[in-house]
């Protein structure tokens, strides 16, 4: 494959500099040399450039996103969402190839080249979903890499046969399990996590906990996961996923959950949603505890929010941990790009040489204002292709 020269461009709101791909990655970054347009050369404009979003906590199985207008219904708690998906999801062909492949597509859209989706394995679509999103992803051409999370969202202890689904998932390749809950939902949060995490050792993948429930309780399921990732070696391969109450406890109890998370290698992700607790978000990079953003489910049973937009996700987190200064409005940004890497397990996901060559472009100031104002991709790449330009995607 021939290298192509994306020039005049300034990574992270530095001097403009010339970016030579080849083979999918960056191979160098130069000072810009003012070359011309043509073969083999795009021409950045001077355009602000950043490394490709990473959605580190998806659900592309779940959206009528491109269909005709759905209204909410049903309850507004957690065991209430799962019963209204449950009850109309079939009426509206969820989940599907073509449902998954048009999130993604907004997903690409926005610039993100890489996430981490969520897939549920139920008792009524076993690993269907799986093999849709698959189906999906395969359809784009690899403008979007995609790790999948077998999610049992529907509980599993209340549910028997969901442990033998997810170690199924585990041996077709994905490369997570999840959990859902382990006292809120299915009441028994020793048994969730001994067979969760007995499948994880077995078949060698990861695991990532949805853990809604609150204060005291939530905290207590944090004891646990901390206990079983250190107990069976998995530190580096445990996830939770939203963990409100780590937002909502005593300042002694919360640093000493926030180390223990650091021992046993916890990362974090979360969708900032409004009127949550802010996360302790700078005793847990202190720490090394890694926090990846996620747009959640967008337009789905359980909301009709979202459109796929990674930056607007780092807009935010900002906001709801009042972010001010440039340093920390730039971290947010990082967040949703070079400091996901672990999310999607690629050792380098940044604009330097070595690194994929998944670039966006977008009409900015510095990454602060970038984050701000929220402007439209001017350029995505993903691996070395354009891949979207103007909004108008090439896959």
């Amino acid at each position: 494959m021939t290298d192509v020269t994306l020039t005049n461009v300034r990574p992270w709101g530095g001097e403009p500099s010339d970016i030579t791909i080849g083979g999918g990655s960056i191979k160098a970054i130069t000072a810009a040399r003012g070359r011309n347009a043509g073969d083999g050369v795009i021409d950045g404009r001077g355009l602000l450039a950043l490394p490709g979003f990473v959605n580190a906590h998806a659900h592309v199985d779940k959206s009528w996103w491109g269909r005709p207008w759905v209204p909410y219904g049903g309850e507004a708690t957690t065991e209430g969402r799962i019963a209204h998906e449950r009850a109309e999801r079939d009426a509206l062909g969820v989940p599907s190839a073509d449902g998954a492949e048009a999130v993604l597509r907004e997903f690409v859209r926005h610039g993100t080249t890489a996430t981490r989706t969520h897939v549920d394995v139920d008792l009524g679509v076993e690993l269907r979903g799986i093999e849709y999103v698959r189906e999906a992803a395969a359809r784009l051409g690899g403008a979007i890499d995609v790790e999948i999370v077998a999610f049992p969202q529907d509980g599993v202890v209340r549910r028997p046969g969901v442990f033998d689904l997810l170690d199924k998932a585990a041996q077709a390749g994905a490369t997570s399990i999840g959990g859902l809950d382990p006292a809120g939902i299915d009441r028994d949060p020793v048994e969730q996590l001994d067979g969760l995490f007995a499948i994880a050792e077995r078949r060698g993948v990861g695991l990532d906990i949805h853990l809604h429930d609150r204060g005291d309780l939530g905290a207590f399921q944090f004891d646990l996961i901390i206990e079983r990732t250190l107990a069976t070696g998995m530190q580096g391969r445990v996830t939770v996923s939203h963990g409100f109450a780590l937002g909502e406890l005593s300042d002694s109890r919360t640093l000493g959950l926030l180390d223990g998370l650091r021992d046993a290698g916890i990362s974090w992700a979360t969708v900032a949603p409004v009127r949550s607790a802010p996360l302790p978000w700078r005793g847990m990079l202190e720490r090394g505890i890694g926090i990846g953003l996620g747009t959640d489910g967008i337009r789905d049973l359980w909301s009709p929010f979202g459109d796929g937009d990674m930056l607007r996700i780092a807009l935010g987190f900002a906001r709801l941990h009042g972010l001010r200064t440039d340093e920390e409005l730039t971290t947010a940004v990082r967040l949703a790009t070079s400091a996901a890497r672990p999310f999607v397990h690629r050792d380098t996901h940044d604009l330097v040489a070595g690194g994929p060559a998944d670039i966006v472009l977008v009409n900015a100031e510095n990454v602060p204002d970038a984050l701000v104002r929220v402007p439209p991709r001017d350029l995505v790449i993903a691996g070395g292709v354009v891949v979207s330009e103007a909004g108008d995607l090439r896959v």
